[in-house]
């Protein structure tokens, strides 16, 4: 490779081309339609999480004047322009395949948008009465001045600006009308055998003069806006998390505009007077024209309609693992041996399980437990809080700073201090991301220690939506460093003396820095050598770097990375022992898998943690050991599996780019996803199978 070429992808650009993969799902006429809607409806929510979050660092980074370059070489500024580009180009394709492809597919298949003009006379006494009923006695419009303080308006939410005749000739004055979050975006109107539906902004620019009498509303147009989310707590300077968290929470209500979307059509006058009050300094870059309904994110809901099975996925319902005797108590089937469980193939049942029987179980002394998401109603929640009710001593680390869940983690810490549950709110200066459970329990022969690890969230939702490890075991080792690790957090302390486990920020980065040290030196002392690993994103250039000194020196080194990757793959002298692929399908890839050979005697791992400098050095997370052969043998036909797809995968070539893999001539179809979740199947079957299989004997009559 040229010296001058860069060795690494732009983190932000990578992002989108992630985000890009997705896309194609949406795109992928062998889709179901809903499931097409759904996936362009994660595009438009991940867009809007990307512009609160990395755009807003960004533009934070250029009001300051910040021109350091990242690692590609481009400025703040710089990749501001280039994202915007992408983002603009995106945005042209996202609403080309609703208005050209979806609309007008499920249309045909029965689920119908219907336009004001497009209305019955039945439908419009219908849309009449809803729009009287329900929703011109709940929202309100706001006169709005360009002079004078513009009215605080909420993030993300739907808007519709509108401009209306003044009292004298030329004059013309401007308003919001903002839609709100508790009204229905989808209102269903009376069609046969047909499922139709106005969009609420729709159903109210049809009334939209009962708003403004004795006045002439000259144009309207919906708007939404992005606001910054990148700010931070000072928890140097808080004395007080919970109410420092709080802070944050209502200042990014207030915080700057990163992005403004409007309907397209609107006047040069109208977008000008946007652009102005909701301080956009560059519009060319930050203003986008929308050519359909703003906010893809909100079409997940129609997406979810179960009334139309045939334009969804064939149902994959978690399996029952036959590790676990469901008749038997948990403690009982997990004595003594470790269980390795793949989400959401593997039903998360048992994790739940787990708690809610420590919680009423008389012979478990303690729960400890870390809580990063979960759930709105949550089992595992009220199973602490029951525990501690209980008298069991409970221990809950609550991550106060996991983003865009902070306002419901905090409810949830309330509730447990209230019940009694220790309460600690994660470690000041990091955040506590690690995954893990200890349940300890009298039993006859002395304390034992219970165990859960996982690579996701303690959330049985989203157990049901993205790929995930589990792991359960009893090994005293595994046990001491848990305990350890969890008395260093409630301590304000380090871990100490770690034997199986290991830990960020304190050793996770080294350790794998060495694990791929090592395949470098076996790799140079003839030996065969191998680096597999699975995870979210890889962006750490110190990572890379060592990636790239084991591809020079011959090892085989295979990632699937399902989202950002800072590595370029294929580069001669470089990276051309490295592939790097991406799969994207019906549910989220987000487990971490670390595999190294190590002279046939490989190093298995699961982790919270991704190859990122943030879960290298600012989190605390958890790298697991899998030792136990079954448990290795299913974690490695999991990463076999997964490099065999070419349905679903996509490789990464040296410019950045995608390519779809496809089956080679004469060979099979093989979608990871589906492979992994029969294989579940086909082991219930076996295992109940031989469950059934009774031998009689034959007694001669007499």
């Amino acid at each position: 490779m040229s010296k001058k070429e860069p060795q690494f992808f732009n983190r932000e650009l990578s992002w989108l081309e992630f985000n890009q993969r997705v896309l194609d799902e949406a795109l992928d006429k062998s889709v179901p339609l809903l499931e097409r809607l759904n996936f362009l409806a994660i595009t438009g929510s991940n867009l809007d999480e990307f512009f609160m979050v990395r755009v807003g660092g960004l533009q934070i980074l250029e009001e300051q004047e910040v021109g350091t370059p990242d690692q590609t070489g481009l400025t703040p500024g710089q990749q501001l322009t280039a994202i915007s580009q992408r983002v603009h180009e995106m945005t042209a394709s996202q609403y080309r395949c609703f208005s050209e492809e979806l609309e007008p597919g499920l249309a045909a298949s029965g689920l119908k948008r219907l336009r004001p003009a497009d209305l019955s006379e039945a439908q419009k006494q219908k849309a009449e009465s809803v729009f009287e009923r329900e929703i011109f006695p709940v929202i309100s419009p706001m006169a709005v001045d360009a002079r004078k303080r513009f009215p605080l308006l909420l993030n993300l939410g739907l808007k519709i600006a509108v401009r209306v005749s003044g009292e004298a000739p030329d004059a013309t004055h401007f308003a919001v009308i903002p839609l709100g979050k508790r009204l229905d975006r989808f209102i269903q109107l009376p069609d046969e055998n047909v499922y139709s539906y106005i969009l609420l902004e729709d159903l109210v620019a049809m009334f939209i003069d009962r708003f403004f009498p004795g006045r002439k509303v000259i144009e309207h147009a919906v708007f939404r806006i992005t606001r910054n989310a990148d700010l931070s707590v000072r928890e140097d300077m808080a004395a007080d998390l919970l109410a420092e968290m709080k802070e944050v929470l209502d200042a990014r209500k207030q915080s700057s505009c990163v992005r403004l979307e409007v309907e397209k059509g609107a006047s040069k006058k109208l977008l000008d007077f946007l652009t102005k009050v909701l301080g956009v300094s560059a519009p060319g870059r930050d203003r986008f024209s929308i050519a359909g309904p703003l906010d893809l994110s909100a079409f997940r809901k129609l997406a979810a309609l179960d009334q139309f099975p045939s334009l969804r996925y064939e149902s994959w319902p978690p399996v029952p693992t036959p590790d676990i005797d469901r008749t038997n108590s948990i403690f009982k089937e997990l004595a003594n041996r470790s269980i390795f469980l793949y989400h959401p193939f593997d039903s998360f049942e048992p994790v739940v399980r787990l708690v809610q029987e420590a919680a009423a179980d008389p012979d478990v002394l303690a729960i400890k437990q870390i809580l990063y998401r979960t759930s709105r109603d949550s089992p595992i929640i009220e199973a602490l809080r029951q525990a501690a009710e209980n008298g069991k001593y409970v221990t809950a680390i609550v991550e106060l700073k996991a983003r865009f869940d902070e306002a419901r983690n905090i409810e949830w810490a309330r509730e447990l201090e209230y019940a009694g549950v220790q309460v600690i709110y994660g470690v000041k200066g990091l955040k506590t991301h690690a995954k893990v459970c200890i349940v300890v329990r009298r039993e006859p022969q002395g304390v034992a220690r219970y165990l859960h690890f996982g690579t996701g969230n303690y959330n049985e939702m989203t157990a049901r939506l993205y790929t995930d490890a589990s792991y359960f075991s009893t090994d005293a080792d595994l046990a001491n460093d848990a305990s350890g690790l969890f008395n260093a957090i409630t301590g304000y302390s380090q871990p100490q003396g770690l034997v199986k486990l290991e830990a960020a920020p304190t050793g996770l980065r080294l350790r794998f820095l060495e694990l791929i040290e090592s395949e470098i030196e076996r790799r140079r002392q003839g030996q065969k050598a191998l680096i597999m690993a699975k995870m979210n994103s890889l962006v750490d250039t110190q990572i890379i770097k060592a990636l790239y000194q084991a591809s020079k020196a011959g090892v085989k080194v295979l990632l699937n990375v399902r989202g950002i990757c800072c590595l370029r793959p294929g580069l001669k002298g470089l990276s051309e022992n490295i592939t790097v692929v991406s799969i994207v399908d019906r549910f989220l890839e987000h487990s971490r898998i670390y595999y190294f050979y190590q002279g046939g005697e490989p190093k298995i791992f699961i982790s919270s943690a991704d190859w990122m400098p943030r879960n290298l050095d600012r989190r605390v997370e958890l790298l697991v050991p899998i030792e136990d052969p079954t448990s290795q043998k299913r974690v490695i036909n999991i990463l076999d599996t997964c490099f065999k797809d070419n349905v679903k995968a996509r490789r990464l070539l040296p410019n950045g780019q995608y390519e779809r893999l496809l089956p080679p001539p004469g060979k099979r179809d093989i979608r990871c996803q589906e492979v992994l979740y029969q294989q579940a199947v086909t082991e219930v079957k076996q295992v109940q199978a031989a469950s059934r299989t009774v031998f009689q004997p034959f007694r001669p009559a007499g």
